[in-house]
């Protein structure tokens, strides 16, 4: 009982976080495409515009849901759903913190503590595609189903390079725990500077996994109107924009767990902190780490301009997968000449 308990609170507490930064994030994406762009942003709901965010929540679930009257109306609110249920239910693996002890019990900070942890992000991923190609398919728009199908094509071509760049962490680490590989990497021993390629490599895919510029093909307004997501209004258009948000932050958590340290601290144990000071400063460090690699992200979408669908599948199958081969050949070789 006590441990279902702890695992409710852990989730609780991750959803709240993950839910309250996905309804911000969409302010400082504004703020910071502002700033790039040198315009002033929001600035008219609420003090620097901070109400923005709220005003746009609360219109989203005020506006009406319409549904196109030939679509398939179980389908089409399925597919939501799913996208939803996916972007959040990937974090559960993600480790925030080594361990922290409360009421004389030591807790491990993540929510589910399995051995397969990279298996599961990769299978959770893989299912995130559903959502967008029936949501397509079920809305009965050439537009939309035309985006679904370029989801899909767009997924499978960049989920090979993404599952070969994490076979080359999972080469170094020994091992396919989460928690495992990020205390392998104390100091500054970093999968990003052990194996920079296949660190490339999964970074670019996680932009094509997220669908977010330059690989929003899926959406691009100027050829499809909105994509996928064309026929969806209101909490149901809602979703899918909180999943995308969602599945930024699930991806930039996963990066900094794989190749940036996680929560690790270098040298952090040589500071003389109690053990609770210093799982507290690793939680900071870890949401530090995955702030920074929004900001990329977003960086990224306001400095690039979109791929055509062309040049996003050649990249993908004559760059990408190349190169997640070129990785696992000079991780391996790495690795033997290491005499590990």
């Amino acid at each position: 009982m006590e441990f279902f308990l702890v695992s409710l609170i852990k989730i609780v507490m991750v959803l709240a976080v993950i839910l309250l930064t996905v309804a911000n994030l969409v302010y400082f994406e504004r703020k910071i495409s502002a700033f790039i762009q040198n315009r002033i942003g929001p600035n008219r709901v609420g003090p620097w515009g901070l109400l923005q965010a709220p005003a746009d929540v609360l219109k989203l679930f005020i506006k009406e849901d319409i549904v196109p009257a030939q679509a398939n109306h179980f389908v089409h609110t399925l597919a939501p759903i799913i996208s939803i249920t996916v972007a959040l239910c990937t974090f559960a693996v993600v480790p925030f913190g080594s361990t922290i002890t409360l009421f004389g019990r030591e807790i491990k900070l993540l929510i589910a503590d399995v051995n397969i942890g990279i298996l599961y992000v990769l299978a959770m991923t893989s299912l995130g595609v559903y959502g967008l190609t029936l949501s397509g398919w079920a809305s009965n728009n050439k537009y939309s189903l035309l985006g679904g199908l370029r989801s899909s094509a767009q997924m499978i071509s960049y989920e090979l390079s993404m599952g070969l760049s994490v076979v080359g962490v999972i080469m170094i680490a020994g091992t396919v725990e989460l928690d495992r590989i990020v205390e392998l990497q104390s100091g500054w021993a970093w999968n990003a500077v052990l194996t920079p390629i296949g660190f490339i490599t999964f970074l670019v895919a996680s932009f094509a996994e997220t669908n977010r510029l330059p690989f929003d093909l899926p959406e691009a307004e100027p050829e499809l109107v909105g994509g996928y997501h064309t026929e969806y209004s209101g909490m149901k258009f809602g979703s899918f924009f909180m999943a995308e948000y969602a599945n930024m932050i699930t991806s930039s958590a996963i990066i900094v767990t794989l190749f940036l340290g996680g929560y690790q601290i270098p040298y952090a144990e040589h500071l003389g902190l109690s053990a609770t000071w210093l799982s507290i400063f690793q939680i900071l460090a870890f949401m530090v780490k995955v702030a920074l690699m929004l900001f990329f992200v977003m960086w990224v979408r306001w400095t690039l301009p979109r791929f055509r669908y062309d040049q996003l599948m050649n990249l993908g199958w004559k760059v990408m997968l190349p190169l997640g081969l070129v990785n696992l050949v000079v991780t391996g070789g790495w690795l033997l000449l290491a005499g590990r």
